[in-house]
């Protein structure tokens, strides 16, 4: 919605296109006219779109038209959904259960369609661990997310430790009997 919007007399130009309060178009009128007929039906004119050529003016109830502009934002904005980086830390000696927690909840976010940053943290000698052996347990992790995806971002090596970057891979249909994120399953995978 524009922040000022002109209504019957504050319109300027002299010729416009009317669109009555069901969305016809009645033609070209000049302002007089179109002032005439929104007094007669007892609404508003009200420029709509005053760039146009010649400018198109609505007749209809103010309070009604700002009404609807309001919902039409609204639904534009719940429409668009903004997706997170989420991170999850995990360490070399991270227990198998604690890991399933953990893809439980990476795959938990990923349903709900943000990416994850999942970082191998390391302190110490362990920085200097063979990066095969580190990538590995990166992997361990990335065997257990109940989710279909895709990395986004291949290992790299960070300042605490190798991390990736996986998202929702949307182009795999989901599966019969997959894991619902979130719920325990019946038996633990093997690691």
């Amino acid at each position: 919605m524009s922040k000022f919007t002109r209504l019957n007399h504050q319109i300027t130009a002299k010729e416009l296109r009317i669109i009555d309060e069901e969305g016809t178009n009645l033609g070209v009128m000049s302002k007089e006219e179109a002032l005439k007929k929104a007094e007669e039906l007892g609404l508003d004119l009200i420029e709509i779109t005053p760039q146009a050529n010649p400018p198109i003016a609505k007749i209809i109830d103010y309070g009604k038209w700002q009404y609807m502009e309001k919902r039409k934002a609204k639904a534009a904005k719940a429409g668009s959904k903004s997706t997170e980086t989420k991170s999850l830390q995990v360490k070399i000696g991270t227990g198998d259960h604690d890991l399933e927690l953990k893809a439980r909840r990476a795959g938990t976010w990923l349903t709900e369609g943000h990416r994850v940053k999942i970082e191998l943290f390391v302190s110490g000698r362990a920085k200097y661990f063979d990066q095969n052996f580190l990538n590995d347990r990166l992997e361990r992790l990335l065997r257990l997310i109940p989710v279909d995806y895709r990395i986004a971002e291949p290992a790299k090596r960070g300042p605490k430790g190798p991390y990736l970057i996986v998202e929702r891979d949307k182009s795999v249909k989901s599966k019969e009997g997959e894991e619902i994120p979130g719920k325990p399953t019946s038996s633990a995978p093997t690691v």
